[in-house]
């Protein structure tokens, strides 16, 4: 099945592995509550236990240098297209709150971004993505 829409995420290409694991899930977790025709049905196996919804659609991840993930989260923000962040600095911090202070504390152009999310039409999320490759 081919979507119209585009669920993808741009990790900076010099992350340790557990940081691409978890920038990740924390990049992809924004999208859901705020677009919530991307979640499916919840699941349930044959002995009827229930579980949790996921996208309905498949999420792509891609990498590139900082530099890319500038041009990036330009372009994304361009198209007012929904995106989550996440900066180097929120690797030192421990809950929501002191996340939202770091990312707050600086202007867009000197956000240190590592990854970022979008969700949106799906040549528009091909555009903001030009250049990336996708993640091996």
């Amino acid at each position: 099945m081919r979507f119209d829409t585009k669920i993808a995420v741009l990790l900076r290409d010099d992350l340790l592995t557990w940081q691409r694991l978890n920038v990740t899930a924390f990049l992809v977790s924004g999208i859901g509550p705020t677009v919530p025709e991307v979640i499916g049905e919840p699941y349930q196996d044959a002995d009827d236990v229930l579980y949790l919804p996921m996208f309905r659609q498949p999420v792509l991840v891609f990498e590139g240098d900082k530099e890319l993930l500038t041009a990036a989260h330009g372009r994304a923000t361009g198209r007012n297209l929904p995106m989550s962040v996440f900066t180097s600095d929120l690797f030192a911090t421990g809950h929501d709150e002191a996340n939202r202070a770091a990312v707050r504390a600086v202007t867009s152009a000197q956000l240190d971004l590592v990854g970022l999310a979008v969700y949106g039409p799906r040549n528009a999320v091909d555009k903001v993505f030009k250049g990336a490759r996708m993640h091996q």
